[in-house]
Formats: structure tokens, C-alpha cells, sequence
């Protein structure tokens, strides 16, 4: 199985909330791994907004050690712009929902906005 470690996993995993140790079976666990470029977008910014630049780049280099990045691609980009008409996602949402079907990955998340979606193994509230 493929998973596609969202934002929300990793932040939830780093900051020890309370899902931190399901978000750390598919961190640590042995399942091929992807990122979306959006991801990596969202991480960052986080890291940086609470830390410093250097903390950030610690993390974008675990982030890269674990998963492979999958960047924005013409095909990606015209199936996100379906899911946020279908769906009324936001756009990075659907920019990563779209990234995880094109990669028949499952979508690991807690972020309420893919709960009830097919393919998310949903691992919040």
C-alpha cells in the first residue's frame, strides 16, 4: 500500500497531540510514502511561523527522507480543479486529494475537510 502523508499528519505527529501515535504508525511505519509539493508548501510555513528557517529545514529533509515528492503536474492540476468543483474543497486540499489518486495512494489525514472521503484512512476525531 501506498500513503500520502498529509500536512496534518506530520504537524499532529511533531507537536505530540493526541493522535500523534496513529499519525506516527504511517511516519514510521514501512508503507511506500508520498508527499504532495503542496505538503511540503504547508509544512514549511508551519515550521517556520513557530520555529526558524533552520528547524524548517530540518524537517523539509525528514519530510524527504521518508517520502517521495510528488510535484504539480499538468494532470494533477486539471484533477484538482474537478475535486474543488465536485468536492468544494479548498484548493491545496483538492491539489493533495488529487496527487494521492494519481499515486493510488491512501490519503493520511485528521483534517475534518477528507473525513467521510473514499480512499483516506481518516486518523483524527
Amino acid at each position: 500500500m501506498t500513503v500520502l502523508i498529509d500536512s496534518w499528519t506530520w504537524i499532529e505527529y511533531w507537536r505530540g497531540g493526541i493522535h500523534s501515535e496513529r499519525a506516527a504508525e504511517y511516519i514510521e511505519g514501512s508503507e511506500s510514502a508520498v508527499i504532495s509539493a503542496v505538503n511540503l508548501v504547508e509544512i514549511f510555513f508551519w515550521v517556520l511561523r513557530h520555529y526558524d528557517e533552520k528547524k524548517a529545514g530540518e524537517k523539509r529533509d525528514t519530510l524527504m527522507r521518508r517520502c517521495f515528492l510528488i510535484p504539480l503536474d499538468e494532470t494533477i492540476a486539471v484533477e484538482a480543479a474537478k475535486t474543488k468543483r465536485n468536492l468544494k474543497l479548498s484548493l491545496a486540499d483538492s491539489m493533495i486529494l488529487a496527487t494521492a489518486n494519481a499515486q493510488e495512494a491512501k490519503l493520511v489525514t485528521g483534517d475534518k475537510d477528507f473525513k467521510n472521503l473514499p480512499h483516506i484512512l481518516f486518523i483524527g476525531d
